[in-house]
């Protein structure tokens, strides 16, 4: 599978926010059009979503994944929504291969969730590239997805597209839905801590979060949103370029940070807030 030839894939990080940005059209959504642009055409794609957790690790090996709609109280037309790109079994075979000693079932009932449909159907909206999604492991700590990250390294060389999707705050019983634009103050903490770690290219700093000490605590509750970022970082070589494609927070405690590394795009550092 290794190909010579190949250009380096980057790796793209989505702060995928609420499901309604499946269909909306807004700053968030705008940037992830252009980070897939960015992208090219990958010869597929290795999605890491905060929705899928499980016993162990799997991967996702079936030909046609199915999009599934794992929330409730959206409208209709969010549930109509389909992403129907097809599956990689090979690709799939890769990933348990690249993994090991780690054993990684290979999966054929899980599908899309919203944490990949959702970003994918903005930045890469014909469906038309493999996509495979890996689970992490809950029983795992950051320190455990940040190798599995690194494990996953050579795909880049490969033509594959690492892609992970959540939010690195992200704190849903402390949301103030009247407030779509503000942060709160130890939630923009975290974030700054967040994006000048990625700048400065210090993952250790982000990996043992607890070093942020309260303004860590509130801003991961449960850790299933923060571990897809540390993927992306372990995916990273030590040359690969940052840019910046979201930089901002909304309702208090939900980072829309977004962020790609590697490939053509350049640098990108935006001044901390």
């Amino acid at each position: 599978m290794p190909s010579e030839s190949s250009a380096r894939m980057p790796v793209m990080f989505f702060g995928h926010g609420s499901p309604m940005n499946a269909i909306d059209d807004n700053r968030a959504t705008q940037a992830w059009k252009a980070m897939g642009e960015a992208a090219g055409t990958p010869r597929a794609i290795l999605m890491i979503s905060a929705h899928w957790m499980t016993r162990g690790t799997a991967v996702t090996a079936m030909h046609k994944p199915r999009t599934i709609h794992d929330f409730g109280a959206f409208p209709k037309a969010l549930f109509d929504q389909r992403y129907p790109a097809p599956g990689d079994p090979e690709l799939a075979k890769r990933v348990a291969e690249l993994l090991l000693p780690t054993p990684v079932a290979l999966d054929g009932n899980w599908g899309f969730d919203h944490g990949t449909w959702s970003v994918l159907v903005k930045a890469f909206p014909r469906a038309d590239i493999p996509v495979v999604q890996l689970s992490m492991n809950r029983a795992g700590n950051a320190r455990f997805h940040y190798e599995l990250g690194r494990a996953l390294r050579p795909l880049r060389d490969e033509g594959i597209l690492i892609a992970a999707s959540g939010n690195v705050v992200h704190n849903l019983p402390a949301m103030d839905w009247g407030s779509p634009t503000i942060g709160f103050d130890w939630a923009q903490r975290f974030h700054d801590h967040v994006l000048k770690a990625i700048i400065d290219d210090e993952p250790d700093q982000v990996i043992d979060y607890q070093r942020a000490g309260e303004a860590a605590a509130r801003s991961i509750p449960t850790p299933e949103h923060y571990w897809p970022f540390l993927y992306a970082l372990g995916a990273r070589h030590a040359d690969d370029p940052v840019k910046v494609e979201t930089n901002f927070l909304e309702y208090g405690s939900l980072s829309m940070l977004s962020f790609i590394l590697g490939g053509s795009a350049g640098v990108s550092t935006p001044a901390l807030t």
